[in-house]
C-alpha cells in the first residue's frame, strides 16, 4: 500500500537511484513532473473542484484527500496491461505489468472530487504518484457520472514512452502477472485487489477476470503432482 506520508521528494530520487543501479531507467525530474501539473491545471476550470478518474491501484489506494467518490465512465479509453513494471509491483529480478489507460473503447471506474482549496496539495501528491518516470500523460477527459457529466484529469498511458508495450498476449500477460513482485508487493495482488473493488461496484470487467483465470490455471499446472 502507498502510504500518503511517503509520498515524497526524498522517497522519489531513492526509488530512481535503486532503479538506475540495475540499468537504465527514464525518469522525470522534480522540475519536470511539476511544469507537467502547472499546464495542466492552468487549462483546467477548478472553480467547483477537480475530478479525477481512477481505474487501478487509484480504485483502493488513492492516497489523495478527496470530498467523496461517484461511480464513473471514460470512453475512448480501455483498461489494459500494458506498461512494464521494474519498480512498484517489479524488479529487475521479478519484472510485472502494471495497468494504464490505453486508446479505444471505455473503462469503468471511479471518480474521486478533490476540493478546490485542497487541489494543489492533492495534486503534488498525486503527481509524485503517478510520473515519476513520465509513462503517463494528465488528460483532460469528460468522465460519466450516474446524474452528470463532468470535466477531470485521468492519466494515460504514454505510447511514446520506452516501458509501454503494444503488443502482449494475455498468456504472456498473465505469465508476468504470476510472478511480477517489487517493493509495493505482487502483481497478483494488484490484479484482485482491482477485480475485488470494481466487483464491489458491480462492475464486470471481462478482460481482467480471465486473466484472473489464467493465474489459476498458471498455479494448477505448478502444483506438484
Amino acid at each position: 500500500m502507498l502510504i500518503r506520508e511517503e509520498i515524497n521528494r526524498e522517497r522519489i530520487d531513492n526509488l530512481i537511484r535503486e532503479a538506475k543501479r540495475h540499468g537504465p531507467f527514464h525518469a522525470l525530474t522534480h522540475e519536470e513532473r511539476d511544469e507537467t501539473r502547472r499546464k495542466f491545471l492552468a487549462n483546467a476550470n477548478l472553480d467547483e473542484g477537480l475530478w479525477v478518474f481512477g481505474y487501478g491501484s487509484l480504485l483502493w489506494n488513492p492516497a489523495f484527500h478527496y470530498t467523496g467518490w461517484q461511480p464513473a465512465r471514460l470512453y475512448g479509453f480501455r483498461r489494459r496491461f500494458c506498461l512494464e513494471a521494474s519498480i512498484g509491483r517489479g524488479s529487475p529480478e521479478k519484472p510485472g505489468l502494471m495497468l494504464a489507460l490505453d486508446h479505444g473503447g471505455s473503462c469503468n471506474g471511479r471518480a474521486f472530487h478533490i476540493a478546490p482549496e485542497k487541489i494543489e496539495s492533492e495534486t503534488d501528491i498525486l503527481w509524485m504518484r503517478e510520473m515519476i518516470s513520465g509513462s503517463y500523460n494528465a488528460q483532460h477527459v469528460r468522465i460519466r457520472l450516474p446524474e452528470k457529466t463532468v470535466n477531470g484529469l485521468t492519466f494515460v498511458i504514454n505510447r511514446k514512452h520506452p516501458r509501454y508495450i503494444a503488443d502482449i498476449d494475455m498468456q504472456e500477460t498473465a505469465r508476468l502477472l504470476a510472478s511480477g513482485e517489487g517493493h509495493l508487493g505482487t502483481c497478483r495482488e494488484y490484479l484482485n485487489n482491482t477485480i475485488t473493488h470494481l466487483d464491489e461496484m458491480n462492475v464486470r470487467d471481462r478482460y481482467l477476470h480471465e486473466l484472473q483465470q489464467k493465474l489459476r490455471e498458471i498455479d494448477n499446472q505448478e502444483m506438484p503432482r
